[in-house]
């Protein structure tokens, strides 16, 4: 049996009914042209496919434990994985197909916890969309497997060519492939030698790092440096995006085409989270205007930090959370990306600073504060960590295939903390970027926000000289 990390043990004592720690991903796909009957029943006999596909490779065979000979909860291997269980077919209604009915249905998937009985995955065939589409939506809990992890996973199952129509689902590939390279006894000693090296280095540079951390908070407290690093439980409590989570959900996106992004990042110098989070950040400000909030301070968001290695591959999560402040209110576009590129630089030479173990302590204790006060429902009262999250997921950039029929789109579904009430996850497919907002049905107005961050990609053209 594998025992947790405390980052994917944090997932699951995190999680309740209106707070449930699965991630997902909405994928839209054209059926084929030129097949019989026009390919009507084309999703449906993928479906009937994927059932027959039975060899479940892990993760997607494991169960977890909450009472093992250590009293720490680990994984096991299922004695056997009735994919009935775990895939499954809609079709929507014609007249009652369209992206708002889609997106719709995705929000219900989202909703309940996954059952903790048996692995923790599904995979939901959607029939029956507008101009001869169907869509896959698939959800995987948080403890198995972090946004980055998923994607490259659901990657491997696809195909880059229409040609090659073989299908392998994604709970049919061994994950852990990559790392059986080297032989037994070298993997031995790598492993010995690993695991004593750890011992000796991680809980030094984990102190170190968070001491330098530490300072960091202080200086800026104490008002010796500005706007060097985002305190937390520093953001306005006065908006709609944080309180008590409510197990309702409701599902909406942004599509902006990269060649415009790319664009904005070569007249201003900027990079893609620069430009992505000021549309973002003048968008979210619209909806408040609209809402009658207005605030005095910059919009605070939490954001995930990959903390893996470039050739590290391993299942779970291995991310970081920090503060990042945005800009403060503006209604020039271009002031506010020079004021968010400003913020995003600073974080990076905190991250820089400190060893990915300190962010990562940095990140449960913060995280336990939050949990604690959404335990307590005290998240309508006090301070929040941050207004909002957003990640930013980076998917592959050339045209994917399952069975020939082209994967038009890739849309992220994150999980919402027990205190707020929106997350926004940014990812990249095939040449256009996709925002995925998912937020409880307490938010008035999602749809809204997420037309909003499409406009603010011309405004922002605009004030940088974009005709």
């Amino acid at each position: 049996m594998t025992r947790l990390s405390l980052l994917d043990l944090a997932f699951f004592i995190a999680e309740n009914e209106a707070s449930p720690k699965h991630v997902a991903g909405l994928h839209i796909h054209q059926i084929p042209k030129g097949l019989k009957g026009g390919g009507a029943s084309f999703a449906k006999q993928l479906y009937e496919e994927f059932l027959t596909h039975t060899d479940v490779q892990p993760p997607f065979d494991q169960v977890i434990n909450f009472v093992s000979a250590g009293l720490m909860p680990s994984w096991s291997t299922a004695d056997s994985v009735d994919l009935a269980q775990h895939v499954f077919f809609h079709k929507l209604k014609a007249g009652a197909n369209d992206r708002d009915a889609l997106y719709a249905l995705t929000a219900r998937l989202h909703e309940p916890m996954l059952d903790r009985s048996r692995p923790l995955w599904e995979v939901h065939v959607i029939a029956g969309l507008w101009d001869k589409q169907f869509a896959i939506y698939y959800k995987m809990h948080h403890a198995v497997a972090d946004g980055i992890t998923m994607t490259r996973w659901g990657v491997d199952s696809l195909r880059t060519t229409p040609e090659d129509d073989t299908v392998t689902p994604v709970w049919t590939l061994d994950h852990t492939r990559r790392s059986r390279g080297l032989g037994a006894k070298k993997r031995l000693d790598q492993a010995v030698a690993g695991t004593v090296w750890k011992q000796l280095t991680a809980n030094s540079k984990r102190a170190v790092g968070i001491g330098r951390l530490m300072a960091m908070l202080a200086l800026e407290a104490v008002k010796l440096t500005k706007n060097a690093i985002a305190l937390p439980f520093m953001a306005s409590g006065n908006t709609p995006f944080t309180g008590n989570a409510t197990p309702g959900r409701q599902f909406a996106t942004a599509a902006v085409p990269m060649a415009r992004i790319d664009a904005i990042r070569k007249v201003a110098r900027a990079t893609l989270n620069h430009v992505a989070l000021t549309c973002l950040d003048g968008a979210m400000h619209r909806y408040l205007a609209d809402e009658g909030v207005e605030l005095d301070r910059p919009i605070t968001i939490q954001m995930p930090v990959n903390l893996r290695r470039e050739d590290e591959k391993a299942a779970g999560n291995k991310i970081g959370i920090i503060l990042v402040d945005l800009s403060p209110p503006t209604d020039d576009a271009y002031v506010r990306l020079r004021n968010v590129g400003y913020s995003l630089r600073n974080v990076r030479a905190m991250i820089d600073a400190v060893a990915p173990e300190a962010v990562e302590t940095y990140t449960i204790l913060t995280g336990l504060l939050g949990q604690i006060a959404g335990m307590l429902k005290l998240a309508d009262v006090i301070t929040p960590m941050g207004n909002t999250l957003v990640s930013n997921v980076p998917g592959p950039a050339g045209r994917l295939y399952l069975k020939g029929a082209p994967l038009l789109e890739m849309h992220p579904v994150s999980t919402l903390p027990a205190t707020h009430l929106l997350n926004i996850t940014l990812f990249s497919y095939a040449g256009t970027l996709y925002v995925g907002l998912i937020a409880t049905d307490a938010l008035p107005n999602l749809g809204r926000l997420a037309a909003y961050v499409e406009e603010e990609i011309a405004t922002l053209e605009a004030a940088v000289g974009i005709a």
